[in-house]
């Protein structure tokens, strides 16, 4: 999948604004080798300034995923604080799955806004806002947006921005702890979204401070390029270097599901004597092979696509 030219610009333009100058420390985003030390366990490609790039296959495969099936191996793999939850949910139905991209907004100061706002005129960005961000999205992209909970004034996109966003990331999805304004229109538009409120109010008491940086959302520490994952019950941001083990763990729940509710309507059985283990020894070797044998043929299939 292309990366889009005009993210690129952006891209290099918001690295020259905040990269360190002589004197000076460096503010609010993440020079290409500090996002590569920071996301070290990487397995995969990475975009021009460092982020993750999760295989686009990965990703379709991740869009079978269960919140449970995550819950499964993060926890064990020393990652308890993945999971954000009390989002208002736009499409129940629709599973968010896409690369994070992070914002993070904090409340305005204008003395700190001041700087930032030089910095950006000086490296030929115009004023950074809410559209800056959205002009950087790539193909994939899920928006994860830190606009500390706000809720009037914390709407970081309308109907229009949203629909940008929806074409910008090919429809990857939004998740922001705080709020989005147009309610009515936005629910007609096909991309899943999650946020804490809605609100007439456009966007204000609010400066850009952070663009693909650690941010925080709910009680989740959220790193770009992780594997933004959002289903009826809250959103999952998975570390890249677990996601293909989540995924493989999830294809043998998924085949032990498929055995075990074939098992339960052929009627002779108990829940106890199939769920969650077969107790028989020979249902047990039964299940083994069955689980073989599908294994071998999903692989098969993701091979020859």
């Amino acid at each position: 999948m292309a990366i889009r030219p005009a993210g690129l610009v952006l891209a290099a333009l918001t690295l020259a604004l905040w990269l360190p100058r002589p004197a000076d420390g460096q503010l609010f985003t993440l020079t290409r080798e500090q996002m590569i030390e920071l996301t070290a366990a990487n397995p995969f490609e990475r975009f021009p300034d460092g982020r993750p790039r999760i295989p686009d296959a990965l990703i379709e495969r991740a869009r079978g995923l269960s919140a449970e099936e995550i819950w499964a191996v993060l926890p064990r793999k020393g990652f308890p604080n993945q999971y954000a939850d009390g989002f208002r949910i736009l499409h129940p139905g629709m599973k968010l799955v896409g690369r994070a991209f992070t914002v993070q907004f904090m409340p305005m100061r204008p003395d700190v806004d001041e700087v930032i706002q030089a910095r950006a005129k000086a490296a030929g960005l115009g004023r950074m806002t809410n559209q800056t961000v959205i002009d950087m999205l790539q193909p994939g992209d899920g928006l994860v947006v830190d606009i500390f909970g706000k809720k009037e004034g914390g709407t970081v996109v309308g109907d229009n921005l949203f629909y940008y966003v929806m074409k910008a990331t090919n429809a990857a999805g939004l998740v922001v702890d705080g709020a989005i304004r147009d309610l009515e229109g936005i629910a007609q538009m096909p991309m899943p979204a999650y946020f804490r409120h809605a609100h007439p109010t456009p966007i204000s008491g609010v400066m850009l401070t952070g663009i693909n940086i650690p941010v925080r959302i709910g009680e989740a520490t959220v790193m770009p390029g992780d594997l933004v994952f959002g289903d009826r019950e809250g959103v999952y941001f998975v570390p890249p270097a677990i996601v293909e083990e989540i995924l493989d763990r999830a294809d043998e729940t998924h085949i032990h599901d498929e055995w075990t509710k074939k098992k339960f309507d052929e009627g002779r059985y108990k829940s106890r004597d199939i769920y969650s283990s077969p107790s028989d020894p020979e249902l047990r070797k039964e299940y083994e092979e069955y689980l073989k044998k599908r294994l071998e043929e999903l692989r098969r299939t993701r091979n020859q696509g």
